[in-house]
């Protein structure tokens, strides 16, 4: 049914305005407590053999939402209502800022893939800090991924990146340092080993004061050499991160400028996944995003050594029951493989 309503009507719209409608509709749900907790016991992942625990923080299942959707944290509660294990917001920058001009979102869809080039449009850290303040309806992970206003130069990063962090870290479950849009104008020049090192140390200094410690990850592009995706990994260890995210967009595409997300990204991420699973082995907390579309895509990350999969484009064609729908599989594909948990499988074939 989803199908079909996406191919002859969503389709037909503009992708912005069908993502504002739909990030409008479930920040409404958010404040529907009854319908709310109804969803969330009928979709959220429940089932003891999906749970996973991973820098200390505990997640019911191992699928999450991706940065990207909920830009302001607006609609975690519903988002985790329809079944994912974890809602990552943002990105967040210290300032709000109104993102690129339109338009700024294309959908590919015989590719399944989206080219956006938002510009991180989000309404500021204060702003995002007062909704992650409100009391929560049902359980739910809420990690806040953070990046740099556009206005701000190169020279003065750490203290943007500073500022947004003492302002969320203590409202979140864990927090994401993004070097690696390419829609801010030099943001990937600061995953350059030289440059992030005092970023990530500055940031880290701010989450670990936190009352309870709040666990610190870096998010990584799949464009970075190989050599580069090592001394990322390197610097994470020698830092003592939580863990790191590959991958973010790629800008190696044709068409529209902006960073390519969906299936044609599926080969590179979990190229990049294998690669820091290497050097890191389990020292380090690896999420895995890109290229997810189905269980198979989740069980393949898990076996490559991802303790946590993150999806996005995967549920724009996929429909709103997707990771319901992947919990469900995941679970079922444990239990086959004869595991007690979805946890033993994690690394089976880096």
């Amino acid at each position: 049914m989803y199908r079909l309503v996406f191919s002859q009507v969503l389709r037909r719209f503009d992708a912005e305005a069908v993502h504002h409608l739909t990030v409008s509709a479930l920040a409404l749900l958010a404040r529907l407590p009854l319908l709310k907790r109804l969803l969330h016991r009928m979709l959220a992942p429940h089932d003891p053999v999906l749970r996973v625990t991973a820098f200390g923080v505990h997640f019911p299942g191992p699928l999450g939402l991706a940065a990207g959707f909920d830009k302001d944290a607006a609609c975690a509660e519903a988002v985790a209502a329809l079944g994912f294990g974890h809602v990552e917001v943002g990105t967040i920058t210290a300032h709000g800022q109104p993102g690129n001009p339109r338009p700024r979102l294309f959908r590919q869809v015989r590719q399944h893939a989206v080219v956006n080039r938002m510009g991180f449009n989000n309404a500021g850290a204060a702003a995002a800090a007062r909704r992650l303040r409100r009391a929560r309806g049902v359980p739910v992970v809420v990690g806040v991924n953070i990046g740099k206003t556009k206005v701000v130069p190169e020279a003065e990063a750490v203290a943007d990146y500073v500022t947004s962090a003492r302002k969320l870290a203590p409202l979140a479950d864990y927090l994401v340092v993004n070097v690696s849009s390419p829609n801010t104008p030099g943001l990937r020049n600061l995953q350059a080993v030289s440059l992030l090192r005092p970023l990530l140390a500055a940031v880290k200094e701010v989450a670990d004061a936190t009352p309870r410690r709040t666990p610190l990850l870096v998010k990584i592009a799949p464009d970075l050499a190989d050599e580069d995706v090592d001394a990322v990994a390197e610097l994470a260890m020698e830092l003592e991160l939580d863990g790191i995210i590959a991958t973010n967009t790629t800008i190696r595409h044709e068409g529209e400028s902006g960073g390519l997300s969906g299936r044609p990204l599926k080969a590179r991420s979990l190229e990049v996944l294998r690669r820091l699973r290497a050097k890191v082995g389990d020292r380090i907390t690896l999420v895995s995003a890109g290229g997810v579309e189905d269980v198979d895509d989740v069980w393949e990350r898990i076996l490559a050594g991802a303790t946590l999969v993150q999806g996005y484009t995967g549920w724009i064609y996929g429909g709103p029951l997707w990771a319901a729908r992947i919990h469900r599989d995941l679970a079922r594909r444990v239990r086959r493989h004869g595991l007690k948990s979805v946890t033993e499988a994690i690394g089976r074939t880096a």
